[in-house]
C-alpha cells in the first residue's frame, strides 16, 4: 500500500546514514500460508496442500494470476519510492512463483502449466512488470532455488535454463538457495547438521552460465570461507544473515582482521527461525541482545559491586560477562575442572561441534573483561557468608536424573554426560535408557564409534523433545548407523545379562555390557535455598530455576548480569 512508503522511507534514510545499501525482498507465499494469517483460503497454481501448512489451497484463475503479476510490479514501484537501493523478487523455497515453476506443485494444463516455458510464464510477466515500473536504472534481483531437493521438484538441469532466461529478461542478479517447505527438507535454512557451504556448488554452476552477479548464502558463517568463495570465482557475493545476528560487528571485525573476537553463528535456529515459528520475536541463542538493542543499557554502573557467579555453564558465563561489561568486579566459581557446563558434553554429539566454539568465545570474553574464574571450586553458602559479595547469581544448572531402577548402582551403568565427555569407557554392546535429545544424540555418538547401540524410550517416538528439523537428521543418522530403537517401553531392571525391558506388559531380557542412563535432569538449587540473607541480591538463572534450553539460560544470565 502507498501508505507504507513513508514509514519505509524513514528506515532507508537511517540505513543510508551509515553508507550502507538495502534491498527489499518481495514475495507471495502462495500455498505456504494459512487462512488464519492471510484472512482467506491460500492460493496456488494447483490445489495441492503444502506439506507443512497442510491447508488445501484454491487454484488461481488466469485473471487472478494477471492481478498478482501487476501487484508485484506495484510493490516494486513502492520499494523504489521508499528509497530502497534495489528489489529482490522471491521465487524460491516453494513460495508462489516457485510453485508455478515446479512440476512438483504445478499440475495446470493451461498456458501457466505443463512445459517449462509455460511454468515460467508468470515469472517472465512478473519480471517485465517490475522492470516497467522501476525503470532500467534500479537493480532487480531474484532469489531462486537451484534444486528443490524434493521428489518431482525442479533440479539443476531446469535451473540451468531458468537462470539464462532470467538474465535475458533483464534480471540484474541471482540469489541462489535450495529447497522448499517440507518435513523432510529443511536445507533452505541450514541447521548445524547441514554441512558448511552446502549451496556453493549450485552457485558455482550458475555463475558459469550467466554474466550477472551471483549471490550465495546458508551455513557460511566464517569470513575466511566467504573470502575463499569469492576469491575463486564461485560466487560474487556471500550473504550472512544469521552470522550478523550472532555478531552484528562481524563485517567490521573481518575487515580489520580481528577474526578471534567474532561471535560465530552455531546454526541452532533456536532464537531466530525457532522463535519466529513459535509466534515470538526474533532472537539469538549466542547473542541475547538481538531484538532488544534499544532496551539494553551497557553504560557503566554508577556503583561497582562485587558479584559472585555460581556455575560456569553457558548461563553462568553469560551472567559473568554481562556483569563485567557493566564494570562490576566478578568472580565465577565452577566445581568442575573446565568451564562450559552441559554445552561441553553436548558438543560431543555428531554435528554439534560448533557448540565448543561458543564456549571458547565465552571463556575468552571472561578473560578479556577480567573475570576471575575459580575452577574446581564449588561456591558454598559459607564462602558467601565469609566474603560478603554484593550479589550472587546462581547458575548451578541441573544434574542427571538417576532413577530408582533395580541394579542402577552396578559398575557398568553410567550417565550420558560422562559417556559423551569420555569420562568413562563403554563396552561394545550398549543399551541407552531414555530416547530424548540427550539419549538419541548419545546413541549417535556411540554408533559412530562402531558400537552396537539400542535406545529405549517410554514414548512412542525417539527424540520427541527436539525441533522437527533436528529430529529428522538425527533419526536418519540413527538409521544409517543401525541403532536399534525400542519405543513405548522402559527399563524395568538392570541385571547381570543387560537389562530387563517391559513393553506392553511383556518382560524381555536385552543383553548389554554397558547401560547408559539418559532420563532427563533435575534442577540443582541447593545453594539457592541456602543464601537467604547472605547477600543483598540473589538471582537464579537457567536450569537452576527449571531445566530448559540454553537459549533461556543464556538470556536469563545476561539479563541478571546487566541488572545487578
Amino acid at each position: 500500500m502507498d501508505s507504507q512508503i513513508e514509514s519505509h522511507k524513514a528506515l532507508t534514510d537511517r540505513i543510508h546514514n551509515y553508507d550502507t545499501k538495502i534491498f527489499c525482498q518481495i514475495y507471495h507465499a502462495g500455498r505456504q500460508s494459512l487462512s488464519v494469517f492471510c484472512g482467506s483460503q491460500p492460493v496456488a497454481p494447483s490445489s495441492i496442500p503444502c506439506p507443512l501448512c497442510r491447508e488445501m489451497p484454491r487454484e488461481l484463475t488466469v485473471d487472478e494470476i494477471k492481478q498478482i503479476v501487476k501487484d508485484h510490479g506495484d510493490t516494486a514501484r513502492r520499494v523504489k519510492e521508499a528509497g530502497f537501493d534495489g528489489v529482490e523478487v522471491h521465487m524460491a523455497h516453494g513460495y508462489l512463483l516457485a510453485e508455478f515453476m515446479s512440476p512438483y506443485s504445478n499440475k495446470r494444463t493451461d498456458e501457466y502449466g505443463g512445459s517449462l516455458q509455460n511454468r515460467l510464464r508468470i515469472v517472465k510477466e512478473v519480471v517485465e512488470d517490475v522492470r516497467s515500473k522501476v525503470g532500467n536504472d534500479f537493480p532487480v534481483i531474484v532469489r531462486l532455488s537451484g534444486d528443490e531437493a524434493i521428489p518431482g521438484g525442479r533440479n539443476m538441469e531446469e535451473t540451468r535454463i531458468v537462470v539464462q532466461l532470467l538474465e535475458e529478461w533483464g534480471v540484474d542478479g541471482i540469489d541462489v538457495t535450495v529447497g522448499v517447505y517440507s518435513h523432510h527438507n529443511f536445507v533452505s535454512i541450514g541447521t548445524m547438521q547441514i554441512p558448511h557451504g552446502i549451496i556453493v556448488k549450485h552457485a558455482e554452476e550458475i555463475k558459469k552460465l550467466v554474466s550477472i552477479p551471483v549471490i550465495v548464502a546458508n551455513r557460511i558463517n566464517d569470513p575466511l570461507m566467504a573470502e575463499d568463495i569469492i576469491k575463486h570465482g564461485r560466487a560474487d557475493f556471500v550473504g550472512m544473515g544469521r552470522g550478523s545476528l550472532a555478531d552484528p560487528d562481524l563485517p567490521r571485525k573481518a575487515r580489520g582482521g580481528d577474526l578471534e573476537s567474532i561471535l560465530y553463528c552455531i546454526g541452532c535456529l533456536q532464537g531466530c527461525q525457532g522463535s519466529v515459528v513459535a509466534g515470538g520475536t526474533i532472537g539469538c541463542l549466542v547473542n541475547p541482545a538481538v531484538g532488544r538493542e534499544l532496551e539494553i543499557d551497557y553504560s557503566e554502573a554508577p556503583v561497582a559491586r562485587r558479584v559472585f557467579v555460581a556455575g560456569g555453564g553457558p548461563g553462568g558465563m553469560s551472567a559473568a560477562r554481562a556483569a563485567a561489561l557493566k564494570g562490576h568486579t566478578v568472580s565465577l566459581y565452577e566445581k568442575r575442572a573446565q568451564l562450559g557446563g552441559q554445552f561441553r558434553s553436548a558438543a560431543y554429539s555428531p554435528h554439534k561441534g560448533e557448540l565448543a566454539g561458543f564456549t571458547s568465545w565465552q571463556i575468552r570474553e571472561l578473560d578479556r573483561l577480567g573475570v576471575k574464574s575459580h575452577l574446581n571450586t564449588e561456591l558454598t553458602a559459607a564462602m558467601v557468608g565469609a566474603e560478603k559479595p554484593d550479589a550472587v547469581i546462581v547458575a548451578t544448572g541441573a544434574s542427571p536424573i538417576m532413577p530408582h531402577i533395580p541394579g542402577i548402582d552396578r559398575a557398568n551403568v553410567f550417565n550420558a554426560q560422562d559417556v559423551l565427555l569420555g569420562n568413562v569407557e563403554t563396552g561394545n554392546n550398549i543399551v541407552i535408557a531414555g530416547g530424548g535429545m540427550v539419549g538419541a544424540e548419545t546413541a549417535a555418538h556411540l554408533a559412530l564409534q562402531a558400537k552396537k547401540v539400542c535406545v529405549v524410550d517410554m514414548l512412542p517416538e525417539i527424540a520427541a523433545d527436539l525441533d522437527p528439523t533436528c529430529t529428522d537428521y538425527l533419526l536418519q543418522l540413527l538409521d544409517e548407523y543401525r541403532v536399534e530403537q525400542i519405543t513405548s517401553a522402559k527399563v524395568a531392571e538392570i541385571c547381570e545379562e543387560g537389562v530387563l525391558l517391559e513393553r506392553r506388559g511383556v518382560l524381555e531380557v536385552r543383553t548389554a555390557d554397558t547401560i547408559v542412563i539418559a532420563l532427563g535432569s533435575e534442577k540443582d538449587d541447593k545453594l539457592l535455598s541456602q543464601l537467604d540473607g547472605l547477600a543483598a541480591k540473589v538471582v537464579a538463572v537457567g536450569d537452576a530455576i527449571s531445566p530448559r534450553k540454553a537459549l533461556q539460560a543464556i538470556r536469563e544470565g545476561f539479563d541478571a548480569g546487566l541488572n545487578i
